[in-house]
């Protein structure tokens, strides 16, 4: 079975847009980010470095969701 993915982008340049963005055939949160923003993200990391909101409900449990935060580059 498919996992959906309700990707929502928290930039503040996406702020004004419809941000809710449905993502299919990924395996986890980090993928779906990288699919619609095109962006490498982590599960922690400083709240201005906060992009994306990630949903999903696996079958017959609750509806979990991550945030993510955009990746340190290596200096």
């Amino acid at each position: 079975m498919t996992k959906s993915f309700r990707v929502v982008d928290l930039r503040e340049d996406a702020l004004v847009l419809d941000t809710d963005i449905i993502v299919e055939g990924v395996q986890s949160p980090e993928a779906a980010v990288r699919d619609v923003l095109g962006i490498q993200v982590v599960r922690s990391g400083a709240k201005r470095d906060l992009v994306a909101k990630v949903y999903w409900q696996p079958i017959g449990q609750p509806l979990t969701m991550v945030r993510l935060y955009a990746k340190a580059e290596d200096p």
